[in-house]
């Protein structure tokens, strides 16, 4: 998501890093959606999304891009929902109509190059409990892009917000 800071409106679009143990990373672009199962955890085959990835070498400047491509979301894992965010929304939300909510998704995903991979993607938002990252921590095969970046003010990145419909 774009914005994400009070009092700026939040947008789609901007990207998310995680870096890997030998200091590369990936970079992911992307949405979608998802149905829960009854219950609200859990995993579901019923999933559309998807988005860019590109990896990297070095660090974030100057940084040499290794591979790029798309992915798409095959499976839901789980959904763990934490709480609803705090109403009212300290922010102007141009994303979905749903409600703004705090929590962790774990979703297998298929990329352009033939690999598959492990997707979470952790949104801790205004009255989040504790022990939710914010941000994406991925598997492309068998490297593993774990360390989430963090959000920076000014830029459009490594932020995340879930929508519940209820």
């Amino acid at each position: 998501m774009t914005g994400g800071a009070p009092p700026g409106p939040v947008n789609p679009g901007g990207y998310a890093d995680a870096r890997a143990p030998d200091n590369t990373f990936i970079r992911l672009t992307g949405s979608g959606r998802f149905v829960a199962p009854l219950g609200g955890n859990g995993g579901s085959g019923a999933v559309t999304g998807g988005g860019t990835w590109e990896t990297f070498s070095g660090t974030p400047s100057p940084a040499t891009s290794t591979g790029s491509g798309t992915y798409r979301v095959t499976e839901l894992v789980s959904w763990e929902f934490a709480n609803f965010q705090a109403p009212p929304p300290a922010f102007i939300d141009n994303i979905d109509e749903g409600r703004a909510a705090n929590g962790a998704a774990v979703l297998k995903i298929a990329f352009s190059d033939g690999t598959q991979g492990v997707l979470t993607v952790g949104c801790h938002g205004p009255a989040a409990p504790p022990g939710i990252f914010e941000g994406v921590a991925t598997t492309k095969h068998y490297k593993t892009y774990y360390d989430v970046q963090p959000p920076q003010a000014g830029v459009d990145a490594n932020r995340t917000i879930f929508h519940v419909r209820v």
